[in-house]
């Protein structure tokens, strides 16, 4: 489980974050809402261990992330999908998706079979296995950003962030994540998705938790979350929820 307690965090003297409550538990997707300059962000990379937090802390397993755990032994149990990424030095799609292995490779840093095998699981997961040798430079916004998820995938990791992975991804292979990230979950990982597209997180999570402006303003399932008078503040608008079969799969502006 990964947890923080009273979390505060910034940029500076800009607060972003404020006494932040959050227990990610394996076995579920949750979904992390808010509006824009909310902290969705700067959340995720709190927990990922590359912003520390100004107060308060954040734990893994019981153990303070930033005090008690090295890089090397968070990185082999918390992966994140950036919401944007650059890549300075040229790369195939494999190499990327390969430096998710980082974490476990020995003193010479030579991949082993088991580092090959989650390489491949990996790109298989996002469709990617004919395209393993070409350049990311040459791939489309979309296929950028399954390699990048691939590279997470291939980390193994039981705490999976990811910050708006289906951006530029067309319907099928954002159904094919989502998909992906149910079984995972389902196999004992703790996954949390910030995402804008509210129908997705309203169709395929567990339970959201809604942030605005630095604050967490609501918790639970989709639709009490989304049906709130707190999700109605933070965007602005009242929100419609279509149910189809018993389950939410719709969500739009009233």
């Amino acid at each position: 489980m990964i947890e923080t307690h009273g979390l505060f965090a910034g940029y500076g003297t800009a607060r972003v974050l404020r006494n932040i409550a959050l227990a990610l538990a394996p076995g579920r997707v949750t979904g992390l809402l808010g509006p824009n300059g909310s902290g969705k962000s700067t959340l995720l990379r709190a927990l990922a261990r590359l912003h520390p937090p100004t107060r308060g802390s954040v734990r893994l397993d019981g153990r303070d992330l930033y005090r008690e755990v090295t890089a090397r032994a968070a990185a082999r149990r918390i992966a994140l999908v950036p919401q944007e990424e650059r890549h300075a030095v040229p790369l195939t799609v494999r190499e990327l998706a390969a430096l998710g292995r980082t974490p476990y490779l020995g003193r010479w840093g030579w991949p082993g079979r088991a580092d090959r095998i989650a390489v491949d699981r990996a790109l298989a997961g996002m469709d990617l296995t004919a395209a393993a040798e070409r350049g990311v430079a040459d791939l489309s916004g979309g296929e950028r950003k399954r390699a990048v998820v691939a590279r997470a995938l291939a980390q193994e990791a039981g705490v999976l962030l990811l910050d708006e992975p289906t951006a530029h991804l067309d319907v099928r292979h954002a159904l094919d994540l989502f998909g992906l990230l149910r079984g995972l979950a389902a196999g004992g990982r703790a996954v949390l998705v910030a995402s804008h597209e509210l129908w997705q997180l309203a169709r395929f999570c567990d339970g959201l938790v809604l942030l605005d402006r630095g604050h967490v303003t609501a918790t639970g399932t989709p639709a009490r979350v989304l049906g709130s008078g707190a999700a109605a503040r933070a965007f602005g608008v009242r929100f419609r929820l279509v149910r189809a079969g018993g389950r939410l799969v719709a969500v739009a502006p009233r």
